[in-house]
């Protein structure tokens, strides 16, 4: 009898659309092995199990249809979902259900997937390792042992782990796309404004970007197919229609490239990558060639501040977005035995409530946007995030897209950077600088080094998002999906 876990979405939603298998079979097969495996993995923080079984329910019924119907789906716990507790993997809002469901999760339930449950990451998506989650962290299937990436770590986890075939991830710095690189799955962030983020809890406003993580690049598209678009809630939503990310992503699976030009960016090309990672992608770049792509070296000469830049904007906007959780509301309330003030109050909450590495970014954030501070921090990051567009914008008049590792490293074991915020940040180095021009980027397996997975990422214009579909699916069709050991 077929695996049903081990079917890509496109192959289940099929099944399921012909009544070869029903909806209730397939959440049902993935919910026992989130029974068998999880314990191991700690991919989620909540499953739903009443919740997805009556929505397989209501698609083998024909009340519910949809491109992607039966199919399940595991939703990062950043992503406001009604009814469902949603805490962003901190203890500030342990147990909170939300009382609405974002725009994301409206779009998931009108198409017919069944979400199976809520996903581990690193606190408020701060992090690069899930490591950072105030309920433990979570596991890589490649190796127990190591980090899943991050802050969306338990997506892509939940991915490689079969647990799930499809998952929804959010991307301020590369936290889709990292994730994606060192568990052997495929993260997509979409151009910045293409998903919306009504009802995401906030990080870092200018930056955050929800979008689909899967096994294959084909399910991606769909995924991303399905939660994109306008969304008139969001006043960051771009009024109009996603791009034919699945079109292109079945003509990439063809494995002709001709006319395309890729860019390699030459300040990326120095020593920060290890051997193996360098190695995996000279390898994938000659597959691309043999295909029919053309490469042309480009300089973004901003790009080497792109780090610096970005650890000013994102923890300015996270002092400023997480101002809100002061124990009053909802959520964590700390000292509230009718002898302190609210200031004090507010303290011992907050203190109590945020782990370390989110203490870390509000007071970053707070200092660059006190008086007298503003302008040569927060202003000056500003201004090199408008050099780093122009990089962009000037690399994509000579090529159609810019490609890269997606992390310069491969999974490394628990604990060895966290005493070190700066080589935990370096896991970022290369999906950063997509992040600050708004454009979109995907990451897609393309190897082993150390028998662990390398990512290739593919970073195209705004509203292109269908030229890096394509890319990553040819590269796909060259060197074929990965499969971790099994659990």
């Amino acid at each position: 009898m077929t695996d049903l876990t081990r079917l890509t979405a496109a192959d289940l939603a099929a099944k399921i659309k012909s009544k070869e298998v029903s909806a209730v079979e397939v959440a049902q097969a993935h919910l026992d092995r989130i029974e068998a495996v999880d314990p191991r993995v700690h991919a989620f923080l909540h499953v739903d199990r009443e919740g997805a079984l009556a929505a397989a329910a209501r698609v083998d019924s024909g009340e519910v249809d949809g491109p992607l119907a039966g199919v399940p789906v595991a939703v990062k716990d950043v992503i406001a979902t009604r009814g469902v507790p949603t805490t962003a993997a901190s203890k500030i809002l342990e147990g909170w259900r939300p009382p609405y469901s974002a725009t994301i999760v409206e779009r998931l339930q009108a198409a017919g997937t069944v979400m199976l449950g809520k996903t581990n990451m690193d606190e408020f998506a701060m992090g690069s390792s899930t490591e950072y989650s105030a309920y433990g962290p979570t596991n890589n299937p490649w190796d127990l042992g190591r980090i899943p990436g991050g802050s969306g770590g338990g997506s892509a986890a939940a991915i490689a782990a079969y647990e799930a075939p499809l998952a929804i991830g959010t991307d301020t710095g590369g936290s889709i796309r990292q994730p994606g690189a060192v568990t052997g799955t495929v993260g997509a962030k979409p151009t910045y404004g293409g998903t919306s983020r009504y009802g995401l809890i906030a990080f870092s406003s200018s930056l955050d970007t929800p979008g689909p993580c899967a096994r294959t690049v084909e399910d991606a598209a769909l995924l991303h197919a399905v939660i994109g678009g306008h969304d008139p809630r969001d006043s960051t939503s771009i009024p109009e229609p996603v791009p034919d990310v699945v079109g292109a992503a079945r003509l990439g699976a063809t494995g002709d490239l001709t006319g395309v030009r890729l860019g390699l960016v030459k300040e990326f090309a120095g020593d920060g990558s290890e051997p193996g990672v360098a190695a995996a992608f000279r390898e994938s770049i000659e597959a691309l060639v043999k295909l029919g792509a053309e490469v042309v070296e480009v300089s973004c000469p901003h790009f080497q501040y792109a780090l610096p830049a970005y650890y000013l904007i994102a923890p300015s906007e996270c002092s400023s977005n997480l101002a809100r959780f002061d124990g009053v509301r909802y959520g964590l309330r700390v000292g509230d035995d009718g002898n302190r003030s609210l200031e004090e109050v507010m303290s011992l909450t907050r203190d109590a409530g945020f782990g370390p590495e989110v203490k870390r970014r509000i007071i970053l954030g707070t200092y660059a946007l006190s008086s007298g501070y503003y302008d040569a921090y927060y202003g000056q990051a500003q201004k090199v995030r408008t050099l780093i567009t122009r990089d962009f914008q000037k690399a994509f008049e000579q090529v159609d897209v810019l490609v890269s590792p997606t992390t310069p490293f491969v999974a490394f074991p628990f604990g060895s950077r966290t005493s070190d915020p700066y080589q935990m940040y370096l896991a970022d180095l290369f999906t950063i600088p997509t992040n600050l021009y708004g454009g979109p980027a995907i990451s897609v397996p393309c190897g082993l080094a150390e028998g662990l997975p390398v990512g290739f990422q593919v970073m195209a214009p705004t509203m292109a998002d269908d030229r890096m579909y394509r890319v990553a699916a040819a590269l796909e069709s060259a060197v074929g999906t990965l499969t971790p050991p099994a659990l």
